[in-house]
């Protein structure tokens, strides 16, 4: 499918992508909303926490299930998260928000953790939703690292992915290009921010177990020099070359056999322009909508400040339909 230009009209208040980047984690509130924790105990014995809706909890129903992703670091406390939650739970779906392992509100079991290619834990997942609900889900959506994951998902699983379709925002389909750019100029900033929950997360999960690895993680300034100490070898790659190569996304879209849509603003801080797939690169079930502006999970809209329109919630709840 070619390439469609995106109707997102930023908000004037908001003219570049930082701006549109940075505002809903210092102003956006979240709804007020209720929310039942499962937990799934994965094969290796580690374990994954779900937010589950309370409109399918308790029973087997019709309501089409939506499986959610985070981005790095993220969480149910992510300044999307809830609020797309309940605009789905208003349209009449029943909501899954998947937490990737030490992401809850409790340190995973074992050493190892999550990274942007970790598809194995989102088939167990998706595989026990659609065996506890008897049908395959309506959608997953995927944010950023997230989003990442459901796409290179899709490619692997084709035809057996049980899921009926997918949305991916913001993807960093080079892992590679993401890194680079994560450590050029103001978007340095982001890079340290995340590098610093890296950080204090594996520094307080491995007081309580044994590290299998020997290196000190306050000395790691950079995604690339994390990766290569941490990630990389705790999930079994070579190192970061091996761990970006084998998981970028961008080389699995051409596979993916299920309608899909990616929404991507080309000036998204997190990655540079020409990182997203081009149109020789998408089949024609996977459409990529492209805007101009919106930052890396921004798409803000609206008049004035106290009216701001999150544009992601709107454009998913339309595409579904």
């Amino acid at each position: 499918m070619p390439i469609t230009k995106s109707n997102f009209k930023p908000a004037w208040w908001l003219p570049n992508a930082h701006l549109q980047t940075l505002w809903s984690t210092f102003f956006r509130k979240s709804p007020a909303l209720t929310l039942n924790n499962l937990r799934l105990t994965l094969n290796d014995g580690d374990f994954i926490d779900l937010s589950v809706s309370q409109n399918i909890t308790g029973k087997i129903n019709n309501k089409p299930i939506v499986l959610i992703l985070h981005g790095l670091e993220g969480s149910l406390s992510s300044p999307y998260a809830k609020t797309l939650i309940k605009s789905l739970v208003d349209a009449g779906y029943g909501v899954y928000f998947m937490h990737f392992r030490g992401c809850s509100d409790e340190h995973n079991n074992l050493p190892r953790s999550y990274h942007s290619g970790e598809t194995e834990d989102l088939q167990f997942v998706v595989h026990y939703l659609t065996q506890k609900h008897q049908r395959k889900l309506r959608a997953v959506i995927g944010f950023s690292l997230g989003g990442n994951v459901l796409l290179k998902w899709l490619g692997e699983q084709k035809n057996e992915a049980g899921t009926e379709s997918a949305i991916a925002i913001s993807v960093p389909f080079q892992l590679s290009d993401a890194a680079k750019r994560m450590n050029q100029g103001f978007s340095k900033l982001y890079q340290h921010h995340l590098i610093s929950r890296l950080q204090k997360k594996y520094t307080d999960k491995f007081r309580t177990i044994p590290s299998p690895l020997l290196v000190d993680v306050k000395n790691l300034k950079t995604f690339y020099d994390f990766d290569q100490q941490v990630t990389a070898p705790l999930h079994g790659f070579k190192g970061t070359d091996d761990y970006y190569q084998r998981c970028s996304s961008r080389q699995f879209v051409k596979n993916i056999t299920l309608p899909t849509l990616i929404l991507h603003a080309e000036d998204d801080p997190f990655m540079y322009p020409h990182t997203a797939p081009t149109t020789k690169e998408l089949p024609d079930n996977v459409e990529l909508e492209l805007s101009k502006s919106g930052g890396h999970v921004g798409f803000i809209g609206g008049k004035f400040p106290w009216q701001a329109l999150y544009w992601i919630d709107k454009r998913v709840i339309n595409w579904l339909k």
